[in-house]
C-alpha cells in the first residue's frame, strides 16, 4: 500500500525548493472615468488576453536560448506534482488525494503541466473571495443594501417589491402546471432588471449623484 499524501506530508521537515520573488503587490486605487483608469485597464487586459508564453518573452521573435529554456521548463513541469490530487505523485510512490483505480501515474489534466501555462495552474486573476474574504452572496447582499439605502434617501419607491423570504425551495418536476415556461421566465427577468435599473437611475438623479457610465470596454470591438 502506497503512503497517502497526508502521511508523506507529515514527514516533511523543509521544502525541497524555495523561490523568493520579493515584494510583488502594489495596490493602487483607480477613479472611474479618468484617463489613468483607461490606461490601467488597457494594460491589465493586454496581459490577461495574452498567453503566458507570450508574456514570458517566447513570442515568434524569441531566441533559441529562450525556446530551449521554455522546453526544459515544460519538461520538468510534466513530472512535477501540481496539487495534492495530481496523478504525477504516483510516479514518486505517493497516493494522490481522491485517487481511484483509473488514476494513471504521471497523467494529470491540470493546466500547470501544459507548455502554454508554464506552471501557472490557477486563475490569472484571483476571485474576490480570495482577497476580500467575502462570498458571492455577501457581495450581492451588500449591493442590494446599498441600492435600498439610495432609494430610501431619494424617496423612490421600487416598482418591484423585493421579498427576502423566508422561502422553502424545492425542485420543479416535468409537467408541473404552476411553473412558467423558460421563455416567459427570461422575459420576466429582463423586464424586472430593466425596471430596477430605471428606479436606480431615478434615485441617483434625485440624490444629486451622476449616473455611472457602465459602458462595455469592447463596444467598439463588438460593433
Amino acid at each position: 500500500m502506497l503512503p497517502t499524501f497526508d502521511e508523506v506530508s507529515e514527514d516533511l521537515e523543509e521544502p525541497a525548493h524555495v523561490v523568493r520573488f520579493g515584494a510583488q503587490v502594489h495596490v493602487k486605487g483607480i477613479l472611474g472615468g479618468t484617463e489613468e483608469a483607461g490606461r490601467h485597464v488597457g494594460y491589465l487586459t493586454k496581459y490577461l488576453t495574452k498567453s503566458v508564453t507570450q508574456a514570458a518573452g517566447l513570442a515568434e521573435d524569441a531566441t533559441d536560448r529562450q525556446r530551449e529554456h521554455a522546453r526544459r521548463l515544460a519538461a520538468q513541469l510534466r513530472v512535477t506534482p501540481c496539487s495534492p490530487r495530481c496523478g504525477v505523485r504516483l510516479l514518486y510512490g505517493v497516493q494522490p488525494k481522491g485517487s481511484r483505480m483509473g488514476t494513471t501515474p504521471g497523467v494529470c489534466k491540470g493546466k500547470a503541466h501544459k507548455p502554454e501555462h508554464l506552471g501557472i495552474g490557477g486563475r490569472r486573476v484571483l476571485v474576490s473571495r480570495k482577497w476580500s474574504n467575502k462570498s458571492l452572496s455577501d457581495h450581492r447582499a451588500e449591493r442590494s443594501e446599498f441600492v435600498r439605502q439610495l432609494l430610501d434617501k431619494a424617496g423612490v419607491k421600487p416598482s418591484y417589491a423585493v421579498d427576502d423570504g423566508p422561502f422553502l425551495w424545492e425542485r420543479t418536476k416535468a409537467g408541473d402546471s404552476d411553473v412558467p415556461t423558460r421563455p416567459a421566465l427570461l422575459l420576466q427577468t429582463i423586464s424586472q432588471r430593466q425596471q430596477w435599473k430605471a428606479d436606480y437611475l431615478a434615485a441617483q438623479l434625485k440624490a444629486g449623484e451622476p449616473p455611472h457610465d457602465n459602458s462595455s470596454a469592447t463596444d467598439d470591438q463588438a460593433a
